[in-house]
């Protein structure tokens, strides 16, 4: 058949069938652009049963800052140029105090041995301990196993951390940082 068609006739043949796949795609695309409604809106009213979710406890930001405030208070009474971070149960940090005349290493130590605490749930001197039974642990990202961070606790479980750093000693750090976690289980 293809040798009886001129090509004007072949060129015609496939215009016309290929507007047809077109037209026929066009209305697919078309039909299925209201699906996507009918699918969000039997998402939204799926109903998870209890056994699936959990619920947490969290940190408010103006505990967070309390903590933070007074670990650096405590920190300030003994002339002690310190960096306070507060982070949540996640690691995500919550509040950072930079004080006045804090060294530059400071900050990121300070939010590094806050969630260090909260991901072990235990002081970071007692943590830094352990290295010498699992010195990989130092290789874990974002952790810092020296003293100077305490975790916060609700019903046993940790829902935040207190990291300090700057004083000439991690004992000293670690005693601001419990200052702060003092200050917010009062």
């Amino acid at each position: 058949m293809h040798k009886n068609l001129s090509r004007r006739a072949r060129v015609a043949t496939g215009g016309a069938v290929l507007a047809v796949v077109a037209l026929a795609g066009f209305g697919a695309v078309s039909a299925n652009a209201s699906a996507p409604a009918t699918t969000a809106t039997a998402a939204a009213s799926a109903v998870a049963p209890d056994r699936a979710t959990t619920t947490s406890t969290h940190l408010t930001i103006d505990a967070a800052t309390k903590a933070a405030q007074a670990a650096l208070d405590a920190a300030e009474k003994e002339n002690q140029r310190v960096t306070v971070a507060v982070v949540d149960r996640n690691g995500n940090t919550l509040v950072t105090l930079r004080g006045d005349g804090a060294g530059p290493q400071s900050y990121e130590s300070a939010e590094r041995k806050a969630f260090t605490a909260v991901a072990w749930n235990a002081a970071t001197s007692q943590l830094a301990e352990r290295l010498e039974q699992a010195p990989n642990l130092k290789d874990i990202p974002g952790t810092l196993f020296l003293a100077g961070g305490v975790p916060v606790a609700a019903d046993k479980a940790p829902i935040a951390g207190i990291g300090v750093a700057g004083a000439p000693s991690g004992a000293l750090d670690e005693k601001f940082a419990q200052a702060g976690a003092n200050a917010i289980t009062r």
